[in-house]
């Protein structure tokens, strides 16, 4: 234990806050043993059943699990404290960040106008323009869009989707290594996260299947652009996860994460029952491979931020009606509708033809660079991975001292402990601003520093 803090309290209530409240100062570091359940009882002079009801409490809420024999610790990455990056030092090239190109993004944003007088957004959520747009954004990849709706980006999507759909303690299927954020979000909604097995074509179907018989009621997948891995559906994987999705009856919610739809430079493969694009990575309905029928419940989210700007937080949400009526009831009582503006900047820009010139330039120079490093690492001997979007993730055996080794070169890249459930593990490197001639450079030192490690840890 890397420090000591004294749990207060003298009601559950009283002593989950305490808990809480040390894991968020950083008292209580994830993997920190709280005391046992009569121990602590015992020392706060209260009943057993009040210490065990607060741990219950804090497991519902994702900030402590249970390891049996190892008894009740802090969460690897407790809901309250999200796997936020570590920052970025001064002096060295930022390739950790997961960003676009800037270079690639629209350097101003055309300007939207409120519409005048008193407006009723709640009666007409959606502007017609947009929707139009959108239904044919998702038609060009084959991907069903009679029932669409817009949301305040992916993670809020998501979060709604699961919240409506699921109860605490349900299961979750989830991408290993996978979304950092989204590896947070599910544990946040009392939900249990289980692992599935990625490879260069995306979740692998024996991984599929163990945890769908491990009582996984929902699936968070990419179908391309995973994250950190780099892995897409080809379609013969696309057709082996329908098969293994069939066993399962049609009880499992499928949400699908496109969020590098127009720059992950390869085509789509849709669980939904979508076509497949062209070797540009920009769909074609209708397009060879497509498949008439997918899951009985399905969601597909799509954003803007990779391809038109990172401060745009919009969100597009393609799905079955049931799960439509259910997303756009609870986010009537909530927020209520995405801004007329922010829609509208939107629109616009997906209609500028300047701006749809660049996200060409972008996907096009976001797969050379990333075919570069890969290129070069395997000129080294080091196999990595990164079959489709903006990274590159190399499995090495000690992830600090790689970073750390790096860091000295003036590169600083991602540590995969954060995108890892029970994976094995690795290193993410963004290569979206990475030139092709920097690549080899990487790679080299890349050589280096797992030649220094070889020889400290040997193997």
């Amino acid at each position: 234990m890397a420090t000591q803090y004294e749990i207060t309290g003298a009601s559950a209530k009283g002593i989950a806050a305490s808990v809480e409240r040390g894991v968020v100062e950083g008292a209580l570091a994830p993997g920190t043993a709280l005391p046992p359940v009569r121990r602590l009882a015992e020392r706060l002079g209260v009943s057993p059943g009040t210490v065990a009801t607060a741990y219950k409490e804090l497991r519902r809420r994702g900030i402590v699990v249970t390891q049996g024999r190892g008894g009740t610790v802090v969460a690897p990455t407790p809901a309250v404290a999200s796997r936020r990056p570590p920052p970025v030092p001064e002096g060295v090239r930022d390739l950790a960040g997961g960003h676009p190109d800037p270079a690639f993004l629209p350097a101003v944003l055309p300007t939207a106008r409120l519409s005048p007088g008193v407006r009723s957004h709640r009666a007409q959520p959606r502007l017609a323009g947009l929707e139009e747009l959108t239904r044919a954004w998702y038609e060009r990849d084959g991907v069903p869009a009679e029932h669409l709706t817009f949301a305040h980006g992916a993670l809020d999507c998501v979060a709604r989707l699961l919240s409506v759909e699921l109860r605490p303690g349900d299961a979750v299927a989830m991408e290993d290594p996978g979304y950092h954020h989204l590896l947070d979000l599910v544990p946040a909604l009392g939900l249990r996260s289980v692992p599935v097995a990625v490879d260069d074509e995306g979740i692998r179907p024996d991984a599929l299947r163990a945890a769908l018989r491990a009582g996984a009621r929902a699936l968070i997948c990419s179908p391309r652009g995973q994250n950190p891995y780099g892995g897409w559906f080809s379609a013969g994987r696309r057709d082996a996860l329908l098969g293994v999705l069939g066993e399962a009856g049609g009880e499992v919610l499928v949400i699908e994460d496109d969020h590098a739809a127009d720059v992950a430079g390869v085509p789509l493969y849709s669980l939904t029952g979508g076509g497949s694009g062209g070797a540009d990575g920009v769909g074609r309905a209708g397009g060879a491979g497509g498949v008439a029928d997918g899951p009985a419940r399905w969601a597909q989210v799509r954003t803007v931020s990779k391809h038109l700007g990172t401060d745009l937080r919009w969100g597009a949400l393609a799905c079955d009606r049931t799960t439509l009526a259910r997303h756009d009831g609870r986010m009537l009582l909530t927020s209520g509708w995405v801004s007329h503006v922010l829609q509208e900047t939107v629109a616009r820009l997906m209609t500028d033809p300047e701006t749809q010139a660049l996200v060409a330039a972008a996907r096009s120079a976001y797969a050379r660079r990333r075919e570069a490093l890969l290129a070069a690492l395997s000129a080294r001997g080091i196999a990595a991975h990164g079959a489709s979007g903006m990274n590159v993730w190399v499995p090495v055996r000690d992830e600090a001292a790689v970073v750390n080794g790096l860091r000295t070169r003036g590169w600083w890249v991602a540590a995969g402990a954060r995108f890892r459930l029970a994976a094995g593990a690795g290193v993410r490197v963004t290569t979206a601003g990475l030139g092709e001639a920097d690549a080899e450079v990487v790679a080299g030192d890349l050589a280096g520093v797992l030649g220094e490690a070889q020889a400290t840890y040997g193997g």
